[in-house]
C-alpha cells in the first residue's frame, strides 16, 4: 500500500490524505471537497491561495506562472509571506505533512 501525504486544511479543521506530486487543491476536490477557484486552477486568479501554516518543505517550489499570478495579483511583498497557489503548489512526496489555512473549503456533500 502507498503511502500518502497528510494534509490538515483550516479553519475547516479536517485532515486529508493525498497522493505525492498532487496539487493542494486537486488533493481535495479529489475526495470531493470544494475548494474556492475563479480560473479552475489555471495559475491565473488567487483566488485558490492558502497561507501554509506548516510544512512548507513538504511542497515544491514555486514556479514561474505561480510566482506571476501572485505579484501581478497581490504585489511583489507577497513572496515573503508563506501563501501559495493551492492550484500550483504540489506535495512533494509521500509521508510529508502540511497544514494550510483556506477560508471557504467546504466538506463534500453528503
Amino acid at each position: 500500500m502507498r503511502s500518502m501525504a497528510r494534509v490538515h486544511i483550516l479553519p475547516l479543521d479536517v485532515e486529508i490524505e493525498a497522493p505525492a506530486e498532487a496539487t493542494l487543491m486537486a488533493a481535495a476536490q479529489a475526495l470531493g471537497y470544494y475548494w474556492p477557484t475563479t480560473c479552475g486552477g489555471e495559475a491565473r486568479c488567487t483566488t485558490c491561495a492558502c497561507e501554509v501554516l506548516d510544512g512548507m518543505a513538504s511542497l515544491t517550489p514555486m514556479g514561474r506562472a505561480e510566482e506571476r499570478a501572485l505579484v501581478t495579483e497581490r504585489g511583489r511583498r507577497v513572496l515573503q509571506t508563506p501563501l501559495r497557489l493551492a492550484c500550483q503548489a504540489r506535495l512533494r512526496d509521500a509521508g510529508g505533512r502540511v497544514e494550510v489555512r483556506k477560508p471557504g473549503v467546504r466538506p463534500p456533500l453528503a
